[in-house]
């Protein structure tokens, strides 16, 4: 008894096994993790080093350069880059992907530890945080506005109330403050009223760090009690600090009120936070990637009425990102994609069959196929996300197949006269080698995918092995079920009446003629196959000349645009021209709210776009109208563009890196010409260096000869110019439990232009004053806003922006080719952000195609027992499907990206699917004594129904893809145009030039053989006794 037999004979038994494979499905989706994509560690440690005061070239040489060295040595890093400013030395480092964080970290940490005592004195610990997240951007902004609250008094009240009860949040990973302005004691000096009462700036800074002392007393030890001692030795408000005693001079106290204004103020007054024009501060939620954000994010929601209610008075709590909101109306429509692929295949099944019974079978089938996919994912510990549910609606397709060849073929014994048992018996028979081998391929061609590293292999690991799963399930229901439903459901002289006989009869009229034109094309094989070869190599150009991207760009909600202002511009004038991009962004119908993040040199502006219901325009399609009002505004630069489609990606496009050892003024000569080059291109819509030598620049100049004479200390000199300049902190003050800094500087009217510094007096011999124009003078010129490194080389980085219809990789190419055109030798090219991730992620894909081909030609070597037969069936379907494919992508409907080329590697099973049933078909006829020439047009023509019924509801359940629009459409749009083009003309080669190759290449089995019409009737006559 075959294997097929126990089913058909014990219908309970096979129906408990699917339904056991359903309930476990079931089950499993409830407990299935939901993500946008799946997990992927991508890590950053920020490295910030505060050197108040220094320039951006001092911050290079005693601070970035040196961490840099001993960082580099930590394992698990893929790269490094670092950017030495005023006063801030910033190190990223970026740790190779699904590296253990918390040993980078702890890496990181002991190497900075090294050479922490060799950094300058005056600068700040290093930072060191890390950042677990594939993107960018927090997973949720919260907005806080109060019109009778200072900032202060808001980020006072967010670090006390608010930002610790999100934090215990489950699963979010810190509640970030944007726009804080932290409570400080400042300390505003007069430098007049300092030179009238001769008090120097480090007298001040003597006096605090005296006067304002935390001390920690201890206790008394009597013979029979303790009693806890405190000493009032700080400072605990403004007034206290007012009275604070500098010197005694004269018979009277010189205290910090007669030569400052002291104030409760704040740290830093270089950011401004708007939300849709009012002034706010923004809370940005990161969700730990462990975590399932939409649970985490649903949590935070429900956490914010408790918030409303307690805040003070006025305040009022807004949301104007949440990140979650694109995912949950992604997963919608691949949802409501899955649906119409669902219908679409059941009535195109029902049209190739015309009966309701036959729909029945692979209508119960795919279900119970994809639920049970669900249990795989849960075992493997997948995750229910973008991906693996395209997948599920790509295996639609898949697993509609087996089910489809299985009805239709008792069909067909039922219509040669068998009974229902009988016919199932015998087709089932016929089929457990095509649908084993039909199964092996389709599971084997994900394999690649699924042991594939890097970015690619993270994201579609998940998405290969739940198509893999769902085919194997697949399988099992169409050997176990679907034989054993087609004994029970299917009728004889079903197939004669009714629609059924018509549609039957219009197939046996098609089959004539299709067996008709295949024998006269066999006649001409070389002219088939000529014309295969030439379609098999147009296939080359097409890949060659295809623009190719990391993946299409996605409607995600959102516009950004980067305002770049001028290099001394201040918050207020910076302010002036955000107001204007923001009135720009308003002026766009589709704008819902706007937003934006102010600092001196520019800032971050944006737009959030109605819902999808709302507009008839993407995101996409807006960028054009937004980028031209925004370049339109005069006196600063604003770039356009929207969130990265993938993890990982950066704030611009295309960031394209040139570093060397030679100094930075010689790499912005370079960079400067590639930046023209890029606009002279075209392709550009925006292209500029991050390298600039365009900060004005003040410096003191010391006459070393009148220093001398006078007797003054340059190290004393500079400690004074860093108090009144360069607001460092002395020490810190306590409220309410927490701690401020304490910063005394002099006011901005004291300092507006480098002229005023002459008017300084600093310390001299003998504690007197002296005035820094006697012996010193201010030169302007110009540095760069910041010094960049690369893998600890001096860089330069190109960043660009690029039009709808041009691809990143076009214009890398561009940038590639001028780049080894102009730099000399000692200059590397190198990429960072999405560009990085194109280019080494890039070409993995082509890699794995060609072991997906190799696996599968292995995979049916073993299953034939013959190199022939899986040559055959490669040769006469694969490459003609893939150049199809190629055809349109071509032809501009989509580019090369990752989604594309897996919809390649689809294929690539798909089409073999087609090539398997007509030559395993055609062996068995050759082997019943059958010539070769007529075994191959008999399989052909035999199996010419189940190969157009499966390749029709593929194109047909996949078509839904190519329509997609909304969130996630661009990668369902480029994986369903490349297999329902491919599909389509890879299915009509397939059954002309499969045949012709088969009669080039099979091995003849006929010899020998008894003839065809004995053993057939011999065999007939052992299922007809079946039933006896």
């Amino acid at each position: 008894m075959k294997f097929t037999d126990f089913f058909i004979r014990r219908p309970v038994f096979a129906s408990v096994v699917s339904l056991v494979i359903l309930l476990a499905g079931l089950q499993s989706i409830r407990s299935l993790n939901v993500r946008q994509y799946p997990r992927s560690d991508i890590a950053v440690v920020n490295v910030k080093t505060r050197y108040i005061g220094a320039s951006a070239d001092l911050v290079r040489g005693f601070v970035t350069t040196p961490l840099e060295r001993v960082i580099a040595s930590a394992d698990g890093i893929d790269y490094i880059d670092s950017s030495s400013s005023q006063g801030l030395s910033i190190i990223t480092v970026h740790l190779k992907l699904n590296y253990d964080t918390t040993a980078a970290l702890t890496q990181v940490q002991a190497k900075v530890a090294q050479v922490r005592n060799d950094l300058p004195p005056e600068a700040e610990a290093p930072i060191i945080e890390l950042t677990l997240s594939d993107t960018q951007f927090a997973q949720m902004y919260i907005s806080f506005t109060a019109a009778d609250l200072t900032p202060n008094q808001i980020t006072d009240y967010l670090t006390r109330v608010v930002q610790p009860k999100l934090t215990s949040v489950s699963g979010v990973q810190k509640a970030d403050i944007l726009g804080a302005r932290t409570f400080a004691m400042r300390i505003w000096l007069k430098p007049d009223r300092m030179a009238a009462l001769n008090i120097s700036p480090s007298q001040v800074r003597q006096a605090l760090a005296a006067n304002n002392y935390l001390s920690a007393v201890g206790t008394t030890k009597g013979s029979m009690t303790s009693i806890n001692l405190i000493a009032n030795t700080d400072l605990r408000n403004a007034d206290e600090f007012r009275e604070l005693a500098i010197r005694e001079q004269g018979g009277a106290i010189v205290r910090i009120k007669d030569i400052a204004e002291v104030e409760l103020g704040a740290e830093d007054y270089d950011m401004d936070v708007r939300f849709s024009g009012q002034k706010a501060t923004f809370m940005g939620i990161w969700v730990l990637p462990t975590a399932n954000s939409l649970d985490v994010i649903k949590a935070v929601r429900a956490e914010l009425p408790e918030i409303e209610r307690q805040v003070p008075a006025g305040m009022k709590v807004g949301v104007p990102y949440d990140a979650t909101k694109y995912i949950q109306d992604a997963l919608k429509e691949v949802m409501r994609t899955l649906t119409e692929t669902l219908a679409i295949v059941v009535v195109v099944i029902f049209l190739f069959l015309g009966s309701w019974r036959s729909v029945i079978i692979p209508v119960v089938a795919i279900p119970i196929s994809l639920v049970g996919a669900a249990f795989l994912m849960l075992a493997f510990g997948f995750t229910l996300n973008l991906l693996t549910l395209l997948a599920i609606v790509l295996s639609v397709g898949l697993v509609v197949d087996d089910a489809i060849v299985v009805v239709e073929n008792v069909e067909r014994h039922l219509h040669e006269g068998l009974g229902a048992f009988a016919a199932a018996i015998k087709g089932a028979r016929e089929l457990v080698g095509p649908i084993i081998a039909m199964t092996i391929t389709l599971a084997a061609v994900y394999a690649p995918i699924g042991v594939q590293g890097g970015l690619t292999g993270t994201l579609f690991r998940e998405f290969a092995f739940t198509l893999a799963g769902a085919v194997i399930v697949s399988g099992v229901v169409a050997l176990t079920l679907s034989p054993m439903m087609s004994s029970k459901l299917l009728r004889e002289g079903d197939s004669h009446r009714g629609f059924a006989g018509w549609v039957n009869r219009r197939f046996d009229g098609l089959r004539r003629r299709y067996v008709s034109t295949l024998s006269n094309s066999l006649r001409w094989r070389p002219v088939t196959l000529t014309l295969a070869a030439i379609v098999i190599l147009l296939g080359v150009p097409f890949f060659m000349f295809t623009p190719g991207e990391l993946a299409p760009k996605e409607d995600q909600g959102v516009i950004l645009g980067i305002v770049q202002a001028a290099p001394n511009s201040t918050i207020e004038q910076t302010s002036l021209y955000m107001d204007k991009v923001n009135e720009a962004f308003r002026s766009i119908p589709e704008t819902r709210h706007t937003f934006q993040l102010t600092q001196p040199f520019g800032g971050i502006s944006g737009m959030g776009v109605k819902p999808w219901s709302e507009r008839k325009r993407t995101t996409e399609q807006i960028l054009p109208e937004a980028f031209g009002k925004l370049s339109a505004i005069p006196g600063v630069r604003v770039i356009a563009t929207t969130p990265p489609p993938l993890p990982g990606g950066g704030q611009f496009p295309l960031e394209f890196v040139i570093a060397s050892t030679a100094e930075p003024r010689e790499l912005l000569g370079f960079a400067n010409q590639l930046v023209a080059k890029a606009y002279a291109s075209g392709v550009f819509m925006f292209a500029d260096s991050d390298l600039k030598y365009d900060m004005p620049r003040a410096e003191v100049v010391f006459d070393r000869d009148k220093v001398a004479s006078l007797g003054v200390n340059l190290q004393q000199v500079g400690a004074d110019l860093g108090t009144m300049l360069g607001g460092n902190f002395v020490n810190r003050f306590s409220i309410q439990g927490r701690s401020y800094k304490v910063i005394p500087q002099v006011r901005r009217t004291e300092r507006l232009n480098p002229a005023q510094l002459k008017d300084f007096y600093v310390s001299g011999p003998g504690g007197k004053l002296v005035q820094l124009s006697t012996f010193a003078d201010v030169k302007q010129s110009t540095e760069p806003r910041t010094l960049n490194r690369f893998q600890q080389l001096n860089s330069a980085k190109i960043q660009g922006a690029i039009p709808p219809g041009v691809t990143l990789d076009q214009a890398l190419k561009v940038l590639e080719a001028e780049a080894a055109k102009i730099l000399p030798r000692g200059y590397t090219m190198d990429y960072a952000g999405e560009a990085r991730q194109l280019r080494v992620e890039g070409s993995k894909l082509s890699t794995t195609l060609l072991l997906s081909i190799v696996l599968i030609f292995l995979v049916l070597a073993a299953q034939f027992e013959s190199f022939r037969d899986p040559l055959i069936i490669l040769l006469g379907s694969v490459p003609l499907a893939l150049s199809g494919a190629l055809l349109f992508s071509f032809l501009g409907f989509t580019t090369l990206n990752i989604y594309s080329q897996v919809g390649l590697i689809t294929l690539v099973g798909l089409v073999a699917k087609n090539g398997i049933l007509i030559v395993e078909f055609a062996n068995k006829l050759q082997e019943s004594g059958m010539a070769k020439l007529k075994a191959v047009t008999e399989a052909a023509g035999t199996r010419l129904r189940p190969i157009l019924m499966t390749s029709c509801a593929t194109v047909a359940g996949h078509f839904p893809l190519v329509l997609a629009n909304g969130p996630g459409a661009g990668s369902r749009n480029s994986i369903g145009i490349m297999l329902v083009s491919g599909m389509i003309i890879g299915t009509l080669f397939t059954l002309f030039v499969l045949p012709a190759i088969y009669m080039l290449i099979a091995r003849d089995r006929s010899a020998g053989k008894r003839a065809a019409e004995p053993a057939r009737a011999t065999a007939d006559y052992g299922i007809e006794a079946l039933e006896n």
